[in-house]
């Protein structure tokens, strides 16, 4: 009991300080970063400069109609929220669990920008020479390494009680 507690624990302090540490930087960000041309570090290896990405991964959508994005964009809202019923239903645990807590957290924090400002705030890019990533912020980070865990964590046995989320080890 006293371990479920703990691992619960665990996941609630990783959610929150996803969203924390995704908020901050953000606001950072905005105060730093909007109208001055972007700053480079470690021989150009890592690129700071404000956007205000009304698209969605890589800017995808920037240009649908308002409606259209918006419905779509928010609606996401509501996936974040089944995902998170799917994992509590299927009483997933482990590496799953911890997969679909970053996932939340990052999309979470980033839906609530999409609701509030019609925008999310992306400021990092990384890269050697014109070997570059998009533009991206710490909650998309959150959402890039969960998906990772949930892919790493479904190929790492076939087994239909790993499917089904029965097995794994308690995070």
């Amino acid at each position: 009991m006293i371990h479920r507690v703990s691992a619960r624990l665990v996941l609630l302090v990783a959610v929150v300080t996803t969203i924390g540490c995704d908020r901050v930087t953000k606001h950072v960000a905005t105060t730093a970063l909007a109208g001055v041309s972007a700053r480079s570090y470690l021989a150009d290896t890592v690129r700071l400069e404000y956007v205000e990405n009304a698209g969605g991964f890589l800017g995808l959508g920037a240009d649908w109609p308002d409606a259209v994005r918006m419905t779509l964009f928010t609606g996401t809202g509501l996936v974040l929220l089944v995902m998170v019923g799917v994992a509590v239903r299927l009483r997933w645990h482990g590496w799953r669990l911890i997969g679909v807590c970053l996932v939340f957290a990052g999309g979470g924090s980033n839906w609530v920008d999409r609701v509030a400002r019609g925008s999310v705030v992306d400021f990092m890019n990384v890269g050697v020479g014109p070997l570059r990533t998009g533009i991206f912020n710490v909650a998309d980070v959150a959402i890039m390494v969960g998906v990772a865990v949930l892919l790493l964590d479904g190929f790492r046995t076939g087994d239909s009680d790993r499917m089904s989320g029965r097995s794994g080890h308690a995070a």
